[in-house]
């Protein structure tokens, strides 16, 4: 997970519940998607550290060496 992605689910959270006590559905729509972006970025953000530790697990050197 990533603070970026988190601050936009925090941020997405506030301006729906906001939205929903005042009546303002652009607010609430806005939240929505705020909170979507910050789950799709957690989301690229774990894909992302899978694959690095995926690359270290290949290019480590734990091979026996040949003689």
């Amino acid at each position: 997970m990533s603070a970026e992605g988190n601050g936009d689910r925090l941020k997405g959270k506030a301006k729906e519940a906001i939205g929903k006590v005042t009546g303002n559905d652009r607010m609430r729509a806005e939240g929505k998607a705020d909170q979507a972006k910050g789950s799709a970025k957690n989301g690229v953000s774990a894909v992302t550290g899978g694959l690095a530790g995926i690359k270290d697990s290949l290019t480590s050197d734990r091979r026996e060496p040949r003689s």
